[in-house]
């Protein structure tokens, strides 16, 4: 039987006003639906357009980064609706609280909520909670992060599409004169036995009508090609329907706009010069000898940056060049600048002698923890995001409004930034969101929309300011570095653990992520709100899931003038290392096989479990004997949606290596279970991206600093990858009925502790510090 989904009703615009939609019952409201119908147009629910000739396009409110968004979303409505995928198209959503994202405004809750409702779990465990529906609605809380995507948007463009279905059939029906239930919809037809109506000679017939507040969806999917596995990989389940990529055409021929390839009549070109990082200012510039440089039209400058405005971007950039921007440390800050021995000495104390917080517990470890069996140290440090493309926005000023272009996660916090620039109100700025040429959560920071809206303003032209690889690097805000001390308690007997603790010492990354996108705080005010607080978020997926009597996660809150952010993965891709690099020392410790070991404290995660041993049969596991190369590690996901929780579960095998002074990982074999997969090929390419982030950001990703310059400023510099070093992956996926879980995190967090556990099974040396090449091999 079709199951329905009755969230909310459905409704149906026509005309240039769109759908009036009710907001929160809590606080009355109403707005329009932000997707305007031109001419002939109609617009359902505020995600699909269709058009006279039956045309559909899909409005996308997220960015496409890489992950493939662009593509599920079109197919999920084209799936429930059963429209020809040769019809149906893609278009950004326009930036309005209608697409706001309650499942991020939960997960997100720590970073928003007062500290003094921060402790109240039934205000912020749900995406659902009044107050968290509220943030949501009321800020708005419209960003791409955190995998929410398809546990935000799949129920509400399957109701849309499947809205429109109910009321085609309903018009094809009519014109055949049969029931409806004896109708369904295939290939942009409603089809009713032998008789075939196309979706366009229906469209006013079925738009006339009211459409159903509940529609029924389909009760699976429907089918396309078989998926292509691979010969190494475990046969896996029936296929999703197997749609290509929307944007890939694009990307190969060169005709996808990135953010750099926008241009505008008469628009201009900024550079930009940051200080190092730490509380500075400027100084001093020439501004003299940038008038020298030919092509130069205006220079900028703010209390923290200066920019120069040209022809071209090379003419601006020579001409920040030849001013040579001189800054000093801020005489109202902290007076220091960013040095990794600080950071270092900053951690170790804190880890040593600092204030915990305990995040979450099972039981009381401490007692047992007193005299551990068994301790180690974990280290971490800051990893850059490094992505291809570096920032980039324009901006344009008329008339009092002003028109940004650019590609964000965060796009409402993009557009408060850019006002805040052009000195007007927030309603007098249009944002048009592009694709961007990867992130990694590098686009949660919208700093460059307040730099080019300044810069717009100064000048009174268009332009376009573009950081360079250097600026990218300097002025970015990596994921936060860490030192951690995990304890284990074993039986008389040696063979099982009954305790645990992981003491983990880091910055309040959440909290200061939190200050600088939802309260529009500068670093170093975000850093300060930061100081001292404990924050789930900096430490999540800190709690091992293996059962055993008692167990706790601590926070242990540091002060570094390093500002920092999130990054790929979250905090998972830090403690899945910590805790599953444990386990294999625990594994060994107890003299048990690492498989076994962790399989018999699993009993309550089944899905897990298949994961392990789908991943061990796929990597042909020989029991990560000395020797043998071979390491093994899990880790499972959670996500609160509206229906409920939802989980996604990898277990990765590598092999490795040590060659001479280097790391060699020679194969990679990952199991995944992410409930309902909706394209295989997206899934497929999100694990094998997660994993290459994973190694990149296992064997290099970061740089030290010495007085606020990172010492590995350029992609060369930052030991990351070659093709060359790309290992033989295969990954396979679980047959799996429950929700779907988003994949594009999910590889990334436990690769390290694979090949960490590898180095150890192959060369006998445990390896305690992320990237592994910092420990001066």
């Amino acid at each position: 039987m079709p199951r329905a989904l009755s969230r909310r009703t459905v409704l149906v615009g026509a005309g240039a006003a769109g759908a009036l939609v009710i907001g929160l019952a809590m606080v009355p409201r109403r707005y329009r639906a932000p997707l305007a119908a031109g001419e002939g147009e109609h617009v359902i629910d505020g995600l699909i357009r269709l058009s006279r000739d039956g045309t559909v396009s899909v409005a996308v409110p997220a960015l496409e980064m890489g992950q493939g968004i662009t593509t599920l979303a079109a197919q999920i409505v084209a799936v429930e609706l059963g429209a020809d995928w040769r019809r149906v198209g893609v278009e950004p959503a326009p930036v309005s609280r209608f697409y706001a994202d309650p499942v991020i405004a939960a997960a997100w809750a720590t970073m928003w909520l007062p500290r003094a409702l921060a402790g109240v779990p039934w205000l912020s465990d749900a995406p659902d909670d009044a107050l968290v529906r509220y943030k949501a609605d009321s800020q708005p809380v419209v960003m791409t992060a955190c995998g929410t995507t398809l546990a935000v948007f799949e129920p509400r463009l399957r109701l849309a599409a499947a809205a429109l279905r109910a009321a085609l059939i309903a018009a094809g029906a009519a014109q055949a004169g049969v029931p409806v239930a004896s109708c369904d919809t295939r290939d942009h037809h409603v089809v009713c036995g032998k008789q075939r109506f196309g979706f366009a000679s229906l469209i006013d017939a079925a738009l006339a009508s009211t459409p159903p507040s509940a529609p029924p969806l389909r009760a699976a999917p429907l089918r396309a090609a078989p998926a292509r596995e691979p010969a190494e990989a475990v046969p896996g389940p029936t296929a999703a329907p197997d749609f290509p990529r929307l944007d890939l055409p694009a990307k190969v021929d060169g005709s996808l706009v990135f953010a750099a390839d926008l241009r505008l009549p008469g628009m201009v070109h900024a550079a930009i010069a940051h200080g190092p990082q730490g509380h500075c200012h400027l100084a001093s510039h020439d501004a003299a000898a940038a008038r020298s440089v030919p092509g130069l039209i205006a220079v900028v400058r703010s209390e923290r940056w200066l920019a120069a405005v040209g022809k071209t971007w090379h003419a601006a950039d020579r001409a920040l060049t030849a001013m040579d921007p001189l800054f000093r440390i801020d005489p109202h800050g902290d007076g220091r600048v960013v040095d990794s021995a600080a950071i270092d000495a900053a951690l170790d104390t804190a880890l040593r002698h600092g204030s915990a917080t305990r995040i979450a517990a099972e039981g009381d470890p401490d007692p047992l923890l007193a005299h551990p069996a068994l301790s180690a140290r974990y280290d971490i440090e800051p990893a850059l995001h490094a992505p291809l493309e570096p920032a980039c926005a324009t901006a344009r000023i008329s008339h009092g409004q002003l028109e940004l272009w650019i590609a964000t996660q965060a796009p409402e916090a993009a557009a408060q930034a850019a006002a805040r620039g052009a000195g007007v109100g927030r309603d007098a700025v249009t944002v048009y969101p592009l694709a961007a040429g990867g992130s990694f959560d590098a686009r949660l920071d919208v700093r460059i929309a307040e730099q080019v809206a300044v810069i717009a303003r100064e000048t009174g032209r268009p332009v376009q300011l573009t950081w360079s690889r250097w600026q990218e690097t300097l002025a970015g805000y990596p994921r936060a570095p860490a030192s951690a001390m995990l304890s284990a308690a074993f039986d008389p007997a040696r063979q099982h653990l009954i305790g645990w603790r992981a003491r983990i010492a880091t910055p309040s990354s959440g909290v200061e992520t939190g200050a600088r996108l939802f309260g529009g705080r500068d670093a170093h005010t975000a850093q300060g709100l930061a100081n001292g607080t404990a924050d789930p978020l900096a430490v999540a997926g800190g709690l091992p899931i293996y059962a055993m009597p008692a167990r706790a996660l601590d926070h242990v809150p540091v002060a570094i003038s390093l500002p920092v952010g999130r990054l790929r993965g979250g905090a998972h891709a830090q403690t899945a290392f910590m805790t599953e690099s444990f386990i294999d020392e625990c594994a060994h410790f107890a003299g048990a096989e690492p498989l076994s070991f962790r399989v018999t404290m699993l009993g309550s995660q089944p899905r897990l479990v298949a994961c392990l041993q789908g991943a061990a049969s796929l990597a042909m596991w020989g029991g990560g004997g000395n020797g043998s190369g071979q390491g093994i590690a899990c880790h499972t996901m959670t996500l609160n949606a509206p229906e409920g929780p939802r989980a996604g579960h990898i277990a990765v095998v590598v092999s490795a290596h040590m060659q001479g002074s280097a790391i060699r990982v020679d194969s990679v074999a990952a199991y995944c279970d992410i409930g309902r997969i909706i394209n295989r090929d997206i899934a497929r390419q999100q694990i094998e991206g997660g994993l290459m982030f994973g190694i990149a950001h296992a064997l290099g990703g970061s740089a030290r600093w010495n007085a606020g310059l990172p010492q590995a400023g350029r992609l060369a510099g930052l030991g990351l990858p070659l093709l060359a070093d790309c290992p033989k992956v295969a990954v396979a996926f679980a047959t799996s009925d429950a929700e779907p879980f988003d994949p594009g995190e999910l590889g990334m967090v436990a690769i390290a502790p694979a090949i960490g556990n590898a180095l150890f099974s192959a060369s006998g040396i445990r390896f305690r510090r992320l990237p592994f090449l910092s420990e001066g091999l």
